[in-house]
C-alpha cells in the first residue's frame, strides 16, 4: 500500500505575474482565482505557465504593485470538456506566494513521485535527439490523482523508454509551456499551447504500484 504525501508533487517557480485574475471556482466559501506566471529560461526564452491561487494567499502580498513572485505548489490537472472532447488540462496549485526578494540560479523546478500509467512513447526527432514521452500518475489525498504529461531526452530517454504500467519513478525537472499547430480538417491551422514537465533527472524506485 502506497502511502501518499504533500512531497510526492513539489513546484517552485519564481517569475512575474502576467495576467490579470480570472474567477476560477468556489469551495465552501473559498473562492479561487486563475492567472499565469511568466518564467524566463536561460535561453532566453520564456515558460508562460497557469496556476490557481486562493484570494486568502492574495491578500498576502499587493498584487497591483508586485508583479515579481515566489509561488510553491503542486502541478494537478483536471479534465475539462473542450469542443465536445475530454482533455486533460494543467494547472499550478498555489499553496504559498510570496513578493519575490532575491534572485535564483534556478527560478523552476518540479519533483514528481508517481506511477507511470500508459506505456512510454519513444522517438527521435527529425536531427536524431532522442526523446521519450511519459504519462506519470501522482496520487494525493482522498483518492485523487494527477496525470502529468512528462517529456525526457538522451540518455534518459533510452532508460524511460523501457518502463512500465505500474513502475514507480520519481523525477527533476522544469514545468514548461510549447506552442505548437493544430491542423482542422477545413485546413484552418490552430495555434495552442501545452504544458508538460521536462526531465532532467529520472529515477526508478523498488515499490511498483502492483504490491
Amino acid at each position: 500500500m502506497i502511502t501518499v504525501k504533500d512531497d510526492t508533487n513539489i513546484v517552485n517557480l519564481r517569475g512575474e505575474l502576467e495576467s490579470e485574475l480570472e474567477f476560477s471556482h468556489e469551495i465552501f466559501g473559498e473562492k479561487f482565482y486563475n492567472t499565469k506566471i511568466k518564467i524566463n529560461r536561460l535561453s532566453n526564452s520564456d515558460d508562460v505557465l497557469p496556476i490557481t491561487v486562493s484570494e486568502r494567499l492574495l491578500e498576502e502580498i499587493d498584487f497591483e504593485n508586485n508583479k515579481l513572485v515566489r509561488i510553491v505548489g503542486q502541478l494537478r490537472s483536471y479534465n475539462k470538456n473542450i469542443d465536445n472532447k475530454n482533455r486533460l488540462v494543467l494547472t499550478i496549485f498555489v499553496r504559498e506566494i510570496k513578493v519575490a526578494e532575491e534572485d535564483t540560479k534556478d527560478p523552476n523546478n518540479i519533483f514528481l513521485d508517481g506511477f507511470i500509467c500508459k506505456a512510454p512513447i519513444y522517438r527521435k526527432t527529425p536531427l536524431g535527439r532522442e526523446i521519450t514521452d511519459l504519462l506519470v500518475a501522482i496520487n494525493r489525498p482522498y483518492n485523487k490523482s494527477d496525470y502529468i504529461p512528462s517529456i525526457v531526452w538522451g540518455r534518459n530517454a533510452k532508460f524511460a523508454k523501457s518502463l512500465k504500467i505500474g513502475d514507480r519513478i520519481q523525477m527533476w525537472g522544469r514545468v514548461q509551456s510549447r506552442e505548437y499547430e493544430k491542423k482542422l480538417e477545413n485546413g484552418e491551422v490552430l495555434k495552442r499551447v501545452a504544458y508538460e514537465v521536462s526531465i532532467s533527472k529520472i529515477k526508478k524506485t523498488s515499490e511498483n504500484n502492483n504490491e
